[in-house]
């Protein structure tokens, strides 16, 4: 209602000018008298610009100068009321125009039989050659005009013959008629409605906006769907391979009690590694009985693909980007940023993406390589937002690949600052999410791992995960990853046992959570710290073995399965040897 209001003496106008446009006399004057009535003014400004309620009056003033060779007036008046777009882009107003400067450059000639003033004849031939030499330019390679570049220098244009038309009876009224149609044509546009035009652009503009974006939209769902069935690939593979991991883990572990595995197990579990199209063929053609069989087969499968030849994209002038993103504009550091990212998210795998990134490493863009005053590195402390959050998705995608991580490895002070803005960003979610997707990639490599565990990163995972319904599903997710994966250690595990009731507790309100796709990663930190005797007392003494089999109840196959070994793990006896 607020908006309302403020603009309320504007639409007024916008009302009274279509009413009075559209001719509806006896609706105007009882709109008009209730505003009056109810006090309500209307703008002044309202509809002004395109329409001018003195066009009438100009259009008197511009034929009256036009007929006393007023060229001062006329002109100006000229410049005043059509438009600079259509005195510049219209071809039939440039003529128009060209032939108004010759009337008016002549006028003194034509007034009568005697001798014109020399002073006004020579300032006025002045006018016409400045004209020339300027708007006039646009006509010179046109026949029709081409001859009147040389009046100017004509000592008396009424005796050659090339000027004798314009000295005819009939070539001021046909062209004052010209003139006539012209601003008739023009102040006719220019005086309508603005309401009208506001319908008629906002009409065409939503149309095309509409296109554009169900255009957008189905490439966008096209995408999406096949991402989705990637994503699912990977995940469904990636739940298959844990399983499959434990149960290989438990049979080396029935191997030490002197258990033989059996061919027909062995052939079991590899199928499984297969894709559900090799299966059943490899089930029947492979001797799984044969030393070596089995893994070389799973090697051959996990080959790559030949990628097709795709051109290198050309170089970039990285010591400019650099001085860019450290000294420029917060909105050229943010477009900088966007279009590096998007420079190797969208590179074709293989040659072309190495090519970038190792461009990137080799001018060490991130500044990882050297300990500059001023580092690109700091823009993930900028003030803008913006900045922040492209930094967090460029050090994010760099993070996704294994020579990117290696790089960003080489200076400790990067996940430091990654860990401290993520602890102080409250804001932005997306640039929040970034920096933890770059920190869970980190955690794949020994050396970070273990300063993230000394730098108590474990107790802040917890504290977030103590309300998993506040995150993200990508926070959620890789936070229980990162705490996984962090877990695996024996230092992290130590961590934990620090605070066992509390991560215990987190863990096992997780493994309800909606969100399935973070259960492998839950059951992976619980059999891992479950390793730890001191936590294993603290889950029974909580009763943790019947709130996991709650679950057993509940859960498919694979999530079973994966239950039952962490249910084992916490009765176990003596501690399982942990990676260190």
């Amino acid at each position: 209602m607020g908006d309302v209001l403020a603009h309320e003496s504007e639409l007024l106008g916008l009302v009274k000018e279509y009413l009075d446009f559209a001719e509806f006399e006896d609706t105007l004057k009882t709109f008009s008298k209730e505003c009056k009535i109810k006090g309500k003014p209307f703008s002044k400004t309202a509809g002004g610009c395109l329409r001018d309620p003195r066009s009438p009056a100009v259009q008197q003033e511009l034929l009256a100068a036009f007929e006393g060779g007023d060229q001062k007036v006329f002109f100006r008046l000229w410049e005043e009321h059509v438009p600079g777009a259509v005195r510049d882009e219209d071809a039939l107003v440039q003529k128009l125009e060209f032939y108004l400067h010759i009337h008016f450059a002549i006028h003194p000639l034509k007034r009568g039989a005697g001798r014109p003033d020399k002073r006004e004849l020579d300032e006025r031939i002045s006018y016409f050659r400045s004209f020339l030499e300027t708007r006039g330019t646009a006509l010179s390679q046109t026949t029709e005009f081409l001859p009147f570049y040389a009046l100017p220098f004509v000592p008396d244009p009424r005796a050659h013959p090339s000027f004798k038309e314009l000295f005819q009876d009939s070539w001021t009224p046909e062209l004052k008629l010209k003139l006539e149609k012209f601003l008739a044509l023009i102040f006719k546009a220019s005086n309508t409605p603005k309401l009208l035009t506001i319908y008629k652009e906002n009409g065409r503009h939503n149309k095309e906006t509409l296109q554009r974006l169900h255009q957008q939209l189905v490439e966008a769902e096209r995408r999406s769907m096949t991402y989705l069935k990637r994503y699912n690939k990977i995940q469904a593979d990636y739940h298959n391979l844990i399983g499959v991991t434990a149960e290989l883990v438990d049979s080396l572990e029935a191997t030490v009690s002197g258990k033989m595995i059996t061919p027909e197990y062995l052939q079991s579990v590899c199928v499984r590694l297969f894709s559900n199209q090799m299966r059943q063929s490899l089930a029947h053609s492979v001797d799984f009985t044969r030393p070596g069989t089995a893994s070389t087969m799973l090697r051959a499968s996990l080959a790559p693909e030949k990628l097709q030849d795709v051109p290198l994209l050309p170089s970039l002038d990285y010591e400019k980007l650099k001085k860019d993103l450290i000294w420029g504009s917060d909105r050229l550091k943010a477009f900088l940023l966007q279009a590096l990212r998007w420079r190797l998210t969208t590179s074709h795998p293989g040659e072309q993406r190495e090519t970038v990134l190792q461009a990137y490493i080799g001018n060490d863009l991130l500044d990882c390589h050297s300990r500059p005053q001023r580092s690109v590195l700091q823009l993930l402390h900028s003030k803008s937002e913006v900045v922040r959050q492209y930094m967090a998705r460029l050090i994010n995608a760099v993070a996704s690949l294994a020579e990117g991580r290696l790089y960003l490895a080489q200076n400790m002070q990067v996940l430091r600052m990654l860990e401290a803005r993520l602890k102080e960003e409250d804001k932005d979610v997306v640039a929040r999410e970034n920096m933890l997707g770059a920190l869970q990639k980190f955690s794949l490599r020994r050396p970070l791992q273990t300063a993230m565990i000394q730098d108590g990163l474990i107790f802040w995972l917890i504290e977030e995960l103590r309300e998993p319904d506040c995150l993200s599903d990508y926070m959620l997710e890789y936070a229980v990853a990162l705490l996984m994966n962090l877990c695996l250690r024996s230092a992290g595990k130590n961590m934990c046992a620090k605070v066992a009731g509390l991560v215990l507790k987190v863990l096992s309100d997780l493994l309800g959570h909606e969100n399935h796709e973070i259960q492998p990663y839950v059951n992976g930190a619980l059999y891992s710290i479950l390793s730890i005797p001191s936590i294993r007392e603290e889950a029974r003494a909580m009763g943790m073995e019947d709130i996991l089999r709650c679950f057993i109840k509940e859960g498919n196959a694979e999530m079973i399965r994966q239950i039952e070994f962490i249910v084992k793990q916490l009765n176990s006896a003596s501690r399982v040897t942990s990676v260190s």
